[in-house]
């Protein structure tokens, strides 16, 4: 049988709001419960954002009249093509139009969600037209907007505003002269209920008398024709007949209330995903209140071959409900719009194993063509999404394992080559410290992870004495195994209790499997050498040369982001400033 179910979805708190989310399955580590759930239908939750329209100053292109202004929304794919998303009603004679029409789209934390909005004076001509058989070609333009989704959501009122500009006969220069776009953008949530749940099971029964049990709990909804929706899971325990579960939370708008039936079933874990139902009941969460107040257990049954219900085998197992809370549960956009901001670092890996920086076979070779290297597309994969959240855009940056010029070798020297600060401005500004240091620095090592962290560390506990509301996050890009493992544990056991999360970024051929032990998904938490156990999970690592699905592995990492930050502000009862 299998041992192990990753922790992170039972803690994981979804970008949507909700405590015991998963996030998009294509764009996560898989394992088998995910492929288990996967094949029940579950396929995640996202936050759903629904953009509201109004503009201001629009030119008049008519003497007599104001223009009939309409608006087009585009999204912008990372090759620059446009996908139209939406085209609002017609307004008549406003210069100041407020549009009816709004639109829902998804937002997804770990790509840059790039919207295109255009403005035109839709002729009188054409007002008994469809909407969506317009010609735009032949409607006057009178103004574009850009701007990126999470630009509109991180405003503390959650809108923006926006200079339309059209471009000149020539096509060189750009006039602002073209009035303003205001962009309101809403998450889509009707309640932020949450219910936390602990449950314990006793006296399981498995009809493999000689095996493990691996228990952990399935919680699903039922909908109509009776289908069942997967909404959250435990974790697993390991070996155990009489299993006490961490923390489950429910959002009262998943379920539909507080009355709708859920399905709570009690499997036995195993590696190939073939889970073996140990039992289930079907409760509301009004009856699962009434079990915890009344301090009763409710027997688990198995359902009947046949599934009629009066067959049931009722079980000596029984399910108990030894917390139940409700309380309000704020989203991620909560606390980026109530001014968290999210801080970027980078730690790059100058050790000797990388190559000659001159020779192409390296690492670390700059291509004169301007085709990037690893190093360089990890930054720009991670910085891209990370700057949009960060006010400043000042990155603290630094080098491992290198000897500077007439110098001791190093494991945390600033790239900038300032002995004083180690902060460069913007994504720009991390590629030329970068490219500069290659040019400055020898090569050398051995791979120390361990003074990197404690200088983030520090940085993340200096701004939590300040009262800083930022949330960092430490990029390491490397080509080898680490050689200090257990300071690395030590250094990371100890930041796991500050806003800190660490992506760590295999490069190159190395096999790194000795690294996924510094990944909490991967196996039990961290302990430290004097026997201090994680806080929770702060560090993902991924080979870069690894392909989910045809998605940036940099993406998928970055998506378990939002449940790491909220994991954080929600154990420190830390609230949005909304």
């Amino acid at each position: 049988m299998g041992n192990r179910l990753s922790e992170v979805a039972a803690g994981r708190a979804a970008i949507g709001g909700t405590a015991a989310d998963f996030l998009n399955l294509a764009a996560a580590p898989i394992d088998a419960v995910e492929n288990f759930l996967r094949s029940r239908g579950h396929h995640g939750l996202f936050s759903q954002i629904e953009l509201s329209f109004s503009a201001s100053g629009l030119r008049d292109r008519d003497v007599l009249f104001k223009s009939n202004p309409m608006m087009v929304l585009y999204a912008r794919g990372k090759n620059g093509a446009l996908e139209e998303l939406c085209r609002t009603e017609v307004v008549l004679n406003s210069s100041s139009p407020r549009w009816i029409t709004k639109h829902t789209l998804i937002y997804h934390f770990e790509v840059v969600q790039v919207l295109v909005f255009r403005v035109y004076d839709v002729d009188t001509q054409f007002h008994n037209v469809d909407i969506k058989m317009l010609d735009l070609d032949e409607q006057q333009f009178l103004g574009e907007a850009t701007c990126a989704l999470s630009q509109i959501i991180t405003q503390p009122d959650k809108s923006l505003t926006i200079d339309l500009y059209t471009e000149d006969s020539v096509g060189s220069t750009l006039s602002k002269n073209c009035g303003k776009l205001m962009v309101h953008g809403e998450e889509c949530i009707s309640s932020k209920t949450a219910i936390e749940m602990v449950f314990r099971c006793s006296d399981l029964e498995y009809k493999y008398l000689f095996s493990r049990t691996d228990p952990f709990l399935l919680i699903s909804k039922v909908v109509e024709a009776g289908a069942q929706i997967p909404i959250c899971k435990t974790e697993v325990i390991r070996n155990d007949l009489n299993p006490i579960w961490k923390s489950v939370f429910v959002n009262i708008q998943q379920v539909g209330s507080k009355d709708s039936p859920l399905i709570i079933e009690c499997y036995n874990f195993n590696s190939n995903g073939k889970h073996d139902l140990m039992g289930k009941v079907q409760r509301s969460l009004v009856e699962l209140e009434n079990i915890h107040n009344n301090g009763q257990g409710e027997n688990l049954f198995l359902p009947s071959a046949d599934g009629q219900n009066h067959d049931n085998k009722v079980l000596k197992s029984q399910l108990f409900v030894e917390k139940f809370t409700e309380s309000v549960q704020y989203t991620f956009l909560d606390y980026l719009a109530g001014g968290f901001e999210l801080n970027f670092m980078v730690a790059v890996d100058f050790t000797a194993s990388n190559g000659n920086p001159r020779l192409p076979d390296s690492l670390h070779y700059i291509d004169p063509s301007g085709r990037p290297n690893a190093y360089q597309r990890a930054i720009v994969e991670v910085g891209e999404v990370l700057q949009l959240y960060d006010s400043d855009k000042r990155f603290p940056t630094w080098g491992f394992g290198a000897r500077p010029i007439d110098g001791p070798v190093c494991h945390c020297f600033n790239l900038n080559g300032s002995s004083h600060y180690c902060e460069v401005e913007g994504i720009q500004g991390i590629l030329m410290a970068y490219t500069s240091a290659l040019l400055n620095v020898s090569l050398a090592g051995p791979t120390l992870f361990g003074p990197v962290i404690s200088t983030a560390a520090l940085i993340a506990s200096q701004s939590v004495a300040n009262g800083g509301r930022k949330y960092f996050v430490l990029l390491i890009i490397t080509d080898g195994v680490v050689t200090d493992l257990q300071e690395t544990k030590d250094a990371i056991v100890k930041a796991s209790d500050l806003p800190l999360s660490i992506l760590i970024v295999g490069v190159g051929g190395a096999d790194f499997k000795e690294m996924e032990v510094l990944d909490a998904d991967k196996g039990e938490r961290l302990e430290s050498s004097y026997g201090r156990v994680a806080s929770r999970d702060i560090v993902q690592f991924i080979p870069f040369r690894e392909v989910q699905s045809g998605l940036s592995v940099v993406q998928a990492f970055l998506a378990e982001l939002p449940a790491q930050f909220l994991t954080y502000v929600r154990s420190r009862n830390i609230q949005p400033n909304l």
